[in-house]
């Protein structure tokens, strides 16, 4: 019976013939599949009926194409560019880790040649962003140049999450200094 792959609500026996394992439930005395995967048994020399479990097959990680979102935390800035690691594609979580670049001209699509990279971006910041091209093999090339990209989430010096007053600064509610960033528009 081992590797045979079940899908929710199939019935694997009866509680005379085996313990409740992960991805199992129990009902009126037959024990049933609650998700999609493969059965197998396990002997415990402790009990005295072998365990039944259901488990899952490793799911796939969501990868990174050209035009779509994505949020990252800023791991690195230098004057040239910003690194972060993609944490999010989409609205799915990324179960793999991918790093991406956001060079100065790709921070914003007006007065490109007046981005600081230091005024836009700081390590620890969550930014939303846009994959402009797959890059090298080491990093996705993105960009903040539209409205609704940028930084989403900033904590201050004294560990306050940031309130973002304009497009280009945030504010420390607590201590009321005011720090440059390129701000997402709210959704």
């Amino acid at each position: 019976m081992s590797a045979t792959i079940v899908t929710p609500g199939k019935k694997l026996g009866n509680v005379q013939e085996y313990n409740v394992g992960p991805g199992t439930y129990k009902r009126n005395n037959y024990i049933y599949s609650s998700t999609l995967g493969e059965i197998y048994i396990t002997n415990d020399p402790e009990k005295k009926l072998p365990c039944i479990s259901v488990v899952k097959e490793k799911e796939q990680s969501i990868i990174p194409e050209v035009d779509s979102i994505v949020t990252g935390k800023i791991i690195r800035v230098n004057p040239k560019m910003a690194t972060l690691v993609i944490m999010v594609v989409g609205n799915k979580p990324c179960k793999d880790d991918f790093q991406g670049i956001i060079r100065v001209q790709d921070v914003r699509a007006t007065e490109k040649d007046k981005v600081q990279i230091y005024r836009s971006f700081r390590p620890g910041d969550i930014v939303r962003a846009r994959v402009i091209s797959l890059g090298d093999r080491h990093s996705y090339y993105l960009t903040t140049a539209e409205n609704e990209l940028g930084v989403i989430f900033a904590q201050s010096i004294s560990g306050e999450t940031m309130i973002p007053i304009s497009w280009q600064q945030m504010m420390c509610p607590k201590t009321k200094v005011m720090e440059y960033r390129k701000c997402a528009k709210p959704n």
